[in-house]
């Protein structure tokens, strides 16, 4: 298997102390897990330890295991009694239920957005501008982040952007595959030609042409899935 993302191999702390706020300590706890295991700073098929975690969050152990409970309910943990608690490996099937839905939701926001009178390209062309200088930069963490955010302006814009909120425990399998792709350079690359793109179109109101480069784009998953799970057949299940 060839070498994983940095984030998957462990280097540095994969995981930040949760810090006291007005939430709960076991919903910070849950959503740091979650960022951890979407970003893949936690790797697929890693071993997890109430213990540990509580040592490494900061916190006691019952906010721990109300997280953990709540990540097997959405699919991102498993627990075999007398075994351990293992992350879920990544599963295409669940990936390509979840690009179906982001592909149909957001080229309906998409479509909406483009009738919008104020369309905020001033936000979306410095998103784009950020994801250019992650690439120069090799701030694949940055690049994800910044990624994330031009998808959810399409929302703000079309006004829908509860939907995009109700649609991200639904994606954390695509996205998980989405950030595991990151490394290489030909990717990115794409990606950032394909976003300024969509952009332009959405500056252009073109419903038809954004609909169709929106759709190639969230497909190209369907390209790299197999390849990935042939490259790191470990962090799949099927």
């Amino acid at each position: 298997m060839n070498n994983p993302p940095t984030e998957a191999r462990g280097g540095g702390s994969p995981l930040r102390p949760v810090v006291r706020g007005r939430a709960r300590t076991s919903d910070r706890v849950y959503e740091e897990l979650v960022s951890a295991i979407r970003t893949l700073r936690i790797a697929p098929g890693a071993s997890l330890s109430e213990t540990d975690l509580s040592a490494r969050l900061q916190v006691s152990r019952t906010p721990v295991r109300e997280a953990i409970a709540r990540l097997v309910d959405n699919g991102l943990v498993t627990v075999i009694p007398q075994v351990g608690t293992t992350v879920a490996k990544i599963s295409l099937r669940d990936v390509e239920e979840a690009r179906f839905v982001r592909e149909s939701l957001e080229i309906s926001a998409f479509a909406v957005a483009c009738a919008a009178p104020d369309r905020r390209l001033g936000v979306c062309r410095a998103l784009l501008a950020e994801q250019v200088r992650c690439e120069a930069e090799q701030d694949l963490a940055g690049f994800f982040d910044a990624d994330e955010a031009l998808h959810e302006q399409l929302f703000v814009i079309s006004g829908y952007h509860g939907v995009w909120t109700v649609m991200q425990p639904m994606k954390l399998q695509l996205d998980r595959l989405r950030r595991l792709s990151l490394p290489d350079p030909d990717t990115v690359r794409a990606l950032v030609t394909e976003h300024t793109a969509i952009v332009d179109a959405l500056e252009a109101a073109d419903v038809t042409g954004g609909r169709r480069l929106l759709g190639d784009h969230v497909s190209r998953v369907r390209r790299y899935g197999v390849a990935l799970r042939e490259q790191y057949p470990d962090y799949f299940t099927d």
